[in-house]
C-alpha cells in the first residue's frame, strides 16, 4: 500500500464552547478537523486530534482560552502523563495497526465502518455498528479493518497507572516489526 492512499471520510466538525466577559455561553471554535498522519510508515492509517488536556485531573481547561485541539501530546501523540486527549482514528481497507500498548485507560467509539480489536493471546472482537465500544485498559492490542471501506473511531485515552500483572509494570510498547 502507497503512502498515497487518501481517506475517503471528510474530516468531522468540531464545535467547543467557552464564555464570553459577561458568562454567556459562546461557540469559540467551529470547525473541521483535519487528519495527518499517525507516524511514518503507518500508511492507510490518519488520525486528529478534537482535544487534549494536558493540566492533570481536575483540568483547568475550562478557564484557559487556549484551543486544546492544538495541543500536542506525548511523542506520538496519542498520551502523556496527567493528560486525557480526544481523538478519531481513520483506517483504510485492509489495514492494521501494530500491536501497541499505552499506560491509560482509552474509551473507543466505532463511528464508521467495521473494525477487528485484535489482543495478544490472538481473541479478535469484531465490531460492525456505529457506536460499538471498546474499553482498552492498558492492554497491548491492534485494530484492523475487515472491511472495503474506511473505518473511523473515536477514542478518549485517559492517563493512568501502567498495569501490574505478576509484579511487573507493563508500561507503553509498540511493536512496529509485526
Amino acid at each position: 500500500m502507497s503512502g498515497a492512499l487518501l481517506p475517503v471520510l471528510p474530516g468531522p466538525r468540531r464545535i467547543v464552547t467557552s464564555h464570553d466577559s459577561e458568562g454567556k455561553a459562546i461557540v469559540s471554535v467551529d470547525e473541521t478537523v483535519p487528519s495527518s498522519v499517525l507516524m511514518e510508515g503507518l500508511d492507510g492509517l490518519q488520525t486528529g486530534t478534537f482535544w487534549a488536556s494536558t493540566d492533570g485531573l481536575p483540568t483547568n481547561d475550562n478557564n484557559c482560552s487556549e484551543d486544546g485541539g492544538a495541543r500536542q501530546v506525548g511523542d506520538f501523540g496519542l498520551i502523556a502523563s496527567n493528560t486525557t486527549n480526544f481523538k478519531y482514528t481513520d483506517i483504510g481497507p485492509g489495514v492494521s495497526t501494530p500491536m501497541h500498548r499505552t499506560p491509560s485507560i482509552d474509551y473507543n467509539i466505532l463511528i464508521h465502518g467495521e473494525l477487528i480489536l485484535i489482543i495478544d493471546d490472538g481473541t479478535e472482537k469484531h465490531l460492525k455498528n456505529p457506536g460499538d465500544v471498546v474499553i482498552q485498559k492498558g492492554t497491548l492490542h491492534a485494530w484492523r479493518n475487515p472491511g472495503k471501506e474506511w473505518t473511523r473511531w473515536a477514542t478518549v485515552l485517559v492517563d493512568a497507572k501502567p498495569a501490574v500483572v505478576n509484579g511487573q509494570e507493563l508500561g507503553w510498547l509498540m511493536e512496529m516489526d509485526k
